[in-house]
């Protein structure tokens, strides 16, 4: 990439975190909490968080201040909890055992917002729409995520896939609808549906079709065990991988760039592949090019810097800045202490969570959270958390 990501202004919650120190917080008395209903523990309402950070522990979730990385609640949400950006400055969309549930992050509290369905999965954000698919049922919710501050559901499009699968769907500009097509026990590809729900575009040639991103100019990839999928100017294209099975089920992509960076395995009879090799498509030449990094790391590894630039956090503990034009491997910073991938993916690992030039990096080993300025280079602020974390998360504003 030709823009150098160094000696740019930094925003208002990169310089709050330039000017604070390591912290270290403890779950004590005068922490806020609140029960699994969303209901504070005390009548006082719970002080506004700036810039919250989400982050889940086993039996509920920690709230942060984003500029301070101050623990300023807990709250009790028992299972096993997913956490992602709901698409505005406020809220978070939490994945429980029951559906997706909306938290207020900034107000620390549950709301009464819910999608329920079994197995709630993919939250895809884009073109001002937030999009949950539930594979237990198929079923597609979209909204316009600055409804949430209502307080009320919002009114939004729903879909249900033909069949139940694990799968994922995102809403273009133009209210078109791109979703993936399976059962439980097969997925095969992708299809597209105008904005009155009528299929306009279909795609079948993407076996275990997973996960999905939007690069520059609204090109969408979701992932095959053999390459990539790219849905662009009303048409699917198939950009194969130079393996037979080249699976590429994890992606990261930014408005800034036309290239999405992906994981990339090629061993479908691994209990556990630890890829050292990421992905880079280019969504406008249709090429795939491979990058080796000479670490492994995880699906919760990957991510966009605010110009475009690929992040892949390694198990070497290093967050790898790359050049995704070129491929090179531009800067390694060091975050976290090296790890291993557990096998089962519910299980704690290091994850990387970026927003604006602020890298939040997780560090379950040590109970602890970092954030790195990604235009310098330096780590700027930690804490210690009362107990392990899991997933990582904040609010978003935007697409």
């Amino acid at each position: 990439m030709n823009k150098s990501i160094r000696g740019r202004a930094l925003t208002g919650a990169a310089l709050a975190l330039a000017v604070s120190t390591v912290l270290t917080a403890c779950g004590g008395e005068n922490s806020p909490s609140a029960t699994a209903s969303g209901k504070a523990a005390s009548a006082t309402p719970a002080a506004a968080v700036q810039e919250p950070l989400v982050a889940t522990f086993d039996g509920g979730l920690y709230i942060l201040d984003g500029a301070s990385l101050e623990l300023t609640g807990t709250i009790d949400l028992p299972g096993f909890n997913r956490v992602n950006p709901a698409g505005d400055k406020d809220h978070v969309v939490v994945s429980t055992d029951s559906g997706f549930r909306v938290l207020d992050a900034t107000r620390q509290a549950l709301t009464d917002i819910e999608y329920k369905g079994a197995k709630p999965g993919h939250v895809v954000r884009h073109a001002a729409k937030t999009v949950l698919f539930t594979d237990g049922t198929g079923e597609v919710n979209v909204f316009d995520p600055t409804a949430l501050s209502s307080g009320k559901k919002p009114a939004g499009r729903t879909y249900t896939s033909a069949e139940p699968h694990h799968g994922v769907a995102i809403e273009l500009a133009d209210g078109s609808l791109v979703s993936t097509l399976g059962t439980e026990e097969k997925r095969t590809g992708a299809l597209v549906l105008d904005r009155n729900d009528k299929e306009i575009a279909r795609n079948e040639e993407c076996p275990g079709v997973h996960g999905e991103a939007a690069a520059e100019n609204e090109a969408v990839g979701v992932g095959c065990e053999d390459g990539i999928l790219i849905y662009k100017d009303g048409e699917f294209t198939k950009v194969d991988a130079p393996d037979d099975y080249g699976r590429i089920g994890n992606q990261a992509g930014s408005d800034a760039s036309p290239i999405l960076l992906g994981d990339y395995k090629t061993d479908p009879e691994a209990e556990l592949e630890r890829p050292t090799r990421v992905s880079l498509v280019d969504t406008e030449k249709k090429k795939l090019r491979l990058v080796e990094l000479g670490t492994s790391y995880s699906f919760r590894s990957l991510a966009r810097g605010p110009h475009g630039e690929a992040l892949v956090l390694g198990t070497d503990g290093a967050l790898h800045v790359i050049d995704p034009d070129t491929g090179e491997v531009e800067r390694k910073i060091p975050v976290v202490g090296e790890w291993r991938e557990p096998l089962d993916w519910q299980q704690a690992r290091p994850t990387l969570f970026v927003r604006g030039h602020i890298a939040y990096v997780s560090e379950p080993g040590k109970k602890a959270l970092h954030a790195v300025d990604l235009e310098t280079g330096k780590k700027i602020a930690s804490v210690t958390l009362p107990k392990s974390t899991n997933e990582l998360s904040g609010v978003v504003a935007g697409h």
